[in-house]
């Protein structure tokens, strides 16, 4: 059985940022109390496993510092951890960020739990949106995601002059999902799908 600071580990692969609160009421239940929670995250903050700051709305969320959190928890020694071998939302955002500046586009970014778009790019007049997922840890949830995304998408599509992307890790999964979208989809739609691969590499699909 896991224990609590497995489970909470686990969400925070999936969904960075979340709060005490939020992973209270994922675990436990809506209004569960959740002294049990906040200590178990100040505990992995004392270990190095997580990060705790506060969001663009006051909370305070909680970011994991390395995706082999198992092997921290565990007692493992930090040369088995690859930090780049999972790619969250924030990181897709960060080396997105990093990409776009580079092409002199000035971005806009809703980090965490932020609400809005995830990222909105400017440039001489011209206008970009992009919607992120981030890589997820079973095949199922990457459809999950890969489908969200899409809708996200769709309905931020109220700017005829706008471009619109989904950004997404560049795993076979998502490039498969990709490929099998229509055509007619596509065309219709004019998405495009940004790969972005843990070493910063992006390639752009139409």
């Amino acid at each position: 059985m896991k224990t609590l600071a497995e489970k909470i580990t686990s969400i925070l692969e999936d969904q960075p940022g979340l709060s005490d609160r939020e992973i209270t009421d994922i675990l436990v239940g809506p209004g569960a109390p959740q002294q049990a929670v906040n200590q178990s995250c100040r505990s992995l903050e004392t270990r190095g496993i997580l990060d705790r700051h506060k969001r663009s709305d006051g909370r305070i969320g909680n970011y994991l510092l390395v995706p082999d959190f198992q092997g921290k928890l565990h007692g493992k020694t930090g040369a088995n951890i690859d930090k780049g071998s999972h790619l969250s939302e924030d990181k897709i955002k960060t080396i997105l960020e990093q990409w776009l500046k580079e092409k002199g586009w000035h971005t806009e970014i809703a980090w965490g739990r932020a609400q809005g778009i995830d990222i909105e790019a400017f440039r001489g007049g011209r206008r970009w949106i992009i919607e992120v997922k981030g890589q997820g840890s079973r095949s199922p949830m990457r459809v999950n995601y890969f489908l969200a995304v899409l809708g996200e998408t769709l309905q931020r599509m109220g700017d005829p002059g706008a471009k619109y992307s989904i950004a997404i890790p560049d795993m076979k999964q998502f490039r498969n999902l990709w490929r099998r979208l229509p055509k007619l989809a596509k065309a219709r739609t004019a998405i495009s799908a940004l790969f972005v691969s843990d070493n910063g590499n992006i390639t752009e699909i139409d």
